[in-house]
């Protein structure tokens, strides 16, 4: 395929991209595949030796890579943080809201905070990051949200109603997001991921249980890697994409698709 034409339709080259939970796992290969399509990145976590140890991984890779530690259900510190990077000249094209926490219990067994918990990093999470880079987005006539929903935000099991719950909440916040500001130059989508072998869902893979519902409810017989994900987001981020909006994207192996 010529080269020309897979610059001008996914490349990145000139674009920056914030990653919020991207020190390690999914964020992390998100993050790797943007900068390979040639956006600078901005790693986001709460630990500030997590995200150098990113930056430097990236920067090995020959990715432009900086950090902006900061905790996305604290409103006030996004805020600053994205005013950190405009200060600096950093203006954030791409914003990829993939912070996440679980907490799986049974409703009657979870605390009102332990609820909220979740709803605050994950619903919040994304408002706040969303919030704060909208602006900018909107004064350059461009600009690419990729929110982070999951499989759980259509269909669920027991004990994650708090996750399913902020999951099928971050879907309807793309539709808004998509309706409100598409026609200032920037979309809004999320990826539906199902079950990822990360550090996030170790507990599942433990459960041997579980590993024989999954080799036979996903089609394809397998957990998705995260390598399996960034790919989704890179083209969401890219030109190719730019008439996609307020979509939310399955990537679950054919889990939602079998009765």
């Amino acid at each position: 395929m010529n080269q020309d034409y897979l610059g001008q339709t996914f490349g990145l080259a000139g674009r920056t991209a914030l990653v919020t939970g991207g020190a390690r796992g999914l964020g992390f290969a998100i993050a790797a595949g943007l900068g390979q399509a040639g956006a600078g990145v901005v790693i986001n976590d709460l630990s500030q030796a997590a995200c150098d140890a990113a930056c430097e991984r990236l920067a090995a890779a020959g990715i432009a890579a900086r950090s902006a530690v900061f905790d996305v259900a604290d409103g006030a510190a996004v805020e600053r943080a994205v005013a950190r990077l405009d200060a600096d000249g950093v203006a954030v094209d791409v914003l990829v809201s993939n912070a996440g926490n679980q907490n799986r219990k049974p409703v009657v067994e979870m605390a009102p905070a332990e609820w909220q918990a979740l709803q605050n990093v994950h619903v919040n999470g994304a408002f706040h990051c969303a919030r704060a880079v909208l602006p900018g987005m909107a004064a350059r006539g461009f600009g690419r949200i990729v929110l982070m929903s999951s499989v759980a935000g259509q269909a669920t099991m027991p004990n994650i109603a708090a996750y399913a719950t902020a999951k099928g909440a971050i879907a309807a916040f793309t539709r808004a997001l998509a309706v409100e500001y598409g026609g200032q130059g920037i979309t809004c989508n999320a990826l539906a991921p199902g079950f990822v072998r990360t550090d996030f869902t170790q507990g599942l893979q433990d459960n041997p249980q579980f590993q024989s519902f999954l080799s036979t409810a996903v089609p394809v017989g397998r957990w998705a890697t995260p390598e399996d994900i960034a790919p989704a987001v890179v083209y969401l981020a890219s030109p190719g994409a730019s008439f996609v909006n307020g979509h939310v994207l399955a990537i679950d192996g054919g889990l939602l698709a079998r009765m």
